[in-house]
Parts: C-alpha cells; sequence; structure tokens
C-alpha cells in the first residue's frame, strides 16, 4: 500500500530469509525503533542520569509502558499490519523527525506470546544499523518533544480507549521520512516471477489486499520526551 509517488526505491529494504514475518516479531521491531529514536534524538535519560535519579521518569516511564501495551493490543486485533510511523515533533502536523516502517511479509500468528527471539535481535540491529547510516538522529536536540504512533489498520478496528482514528493523516510533505521496509526474501522472488508473467490474474497481492477500508489510527498514549543531559556518544 504505496502512497501515491512512493515506490520501492523510498525505503531501505531489510530482508529475512523466513517465509513470513510473525506478529510478535513487528511488535519487537517498532517497539525496538521508538527506543532507539528516543535516544538518539537525547528524548530519555541517559543510564548514568537514571542511576542518579530523574523527576518525572516514573511518568515517561509509564507512558512508554501503556504505549508498548496498546501496539500488542492492535497486533493482536489485527496481526497483518503493513504500515507503521513514529513522529518527533510537537504535534504530529508539525514533525521534526519522521520514521516509517512498512512490513510486507505475510504474517503469521503469535498465538498472544510477545517473546524475543534471535530474528528479532538480527533484524533489528540491522534496522538500527540502516538507521544511522542514514544520519538518523544526527540533528542537533531542540529540547524536550513528543513522540506519537501512528498504525495503519482496518476502520472497523475498535480499540478506542489507545487508539483514535485518523482518516486523513498526514505529514507534511517539507519533511523527508527515514523509510525502512521489511521484506521477505522468498516474496521478493515471487514478485520478479510476477513480473515477467503475461497474465496479470497470477500476480502476488498484498496480505492485507482484502481488506477494503485501511486508515490510520493515532495512538492516544504519546510520549513526552525528558531532555538528556548527556549525547548519546556519551553512553
Amino acid at each position: 500500500m504505496e502512497d501515491k509517488g512512493e515506490g520501492e526505491t523510498d525505503f531501505t529494504v531489510i530482508e529475512t530469509a523466513s517465509d513470513t514475518l510473525d506478529s510478535s516479531i513487528k511488535f519487537h521491531l517498532v517497539t525496538d525503533i521508538l527506543g532507539f529514536v528516543l535516544f538518539m534524538h537525547q528524548q530519555i535519560p541517559s543510564k548514568r542520569e537514571v542511576r542518579m535519579g530523574i523527576r518525572r521518569l516514573d511518568k515517561l516511564m509509564n507512558t512508554i509502558s501503556s504505549l508498548r501495551t496498546a501496539l500488542q493490543l492492535m497486533i493482536t486485533e489485527f496481526p497483518a499490519i503493513e504500515r507503521v510511523i513514529l513522529i518527533l515533533g510537537s504535534s504530529p502536523l508539525r514533525p521534526l523527525n519522521v520514521y516509517e516502517l512498512n512490513f510486507s511479509c505475510e504474517t503469521a500468528a503469535s498465538g498472544g506470546e510477545f517473546t524475543r527471539n534471535r530474528v528479532v535481535e538480527t533484524l533489528s540491529k540491522k534496522a538500527i544499523r540502516v538507521l544511522v547510516s542514514k544520519g538518523a538522529g544526527s540533528s542537533s536536540s531542540v529540547g524536550p518533544t513528543k513522540l506519537f504512533l501512528f498504525v495503519e489498520a482496518p476502520s472497523s478496528v475498535n480499540l478506542h480507549l489507545h487508539f483514535l482514528p485518523k482518516r486523513d493523516f498526514r505529514y507534511s510533505k517539507k519533511i523527508v521520512p527515514f523509510k525502512v521496509r521489511f521484506s521477505c526474501r522468498t516474496k521478493n522472488l515471487e514478485r520478479e516471477v510476477c513480473a515477467d508473467d503475461t497474465h496479470p490474474t497470477k500476480a502476488i497481492t498484498s496480505h492485507s489486499s482484502n481488506v477494503d477500508d485501511v486508515i490510520w489510527f493515532q495512538c492516544r498514549h504519546i510520549i513526552k520526551g525528558l531532555a538528556s543531559r548527556a549525547s548519546p556518544t556519551e553512553e
């Protein structure tokens, strides 16, 4: 599900040899990258500052915990999520940085378990290395700001305690987002075969293509950063 004008080349593709991505893997990839974004943009205290004791830290950690719970509920409700956006800024309409994550693999149900595994560790490290190489977090800190989570899901999803529907959501075109696509190697091979196939009826479709009405949902749990006095390189 690409926006108009967006193509495969807009994304840095990270491949996995698996045929599918477990829904729990998606959860951990999103939360790992969220933590990376907060850390690199100096929105969470350093480990040293945490040991010293930081006021309002409990509130920050409670919000992060609530966001993680909300994301788990969303992925449990709709495991086949394809797009997640993390926005750093005073509001979603005035972003400082945008991180877009795309999952183009078929989804395997996690059975309600959200345990980490070796696949998560490998993909997470690859994604963070890619973001660092693209300059993520290299901009100077502007002080405490907010982080917003958006998930694309069917309009029928009803998690009103945690997510608000934002059907017409779009962030500013002035912002160049960091985009990462997680893709299954076997899925890419299928696409190559389909590209050579003259019969359009045999084309491989996206795993969420049967969903008629997919919209953006904004998580109610907005993370309000606590500016760190230490730079990421000091850790």
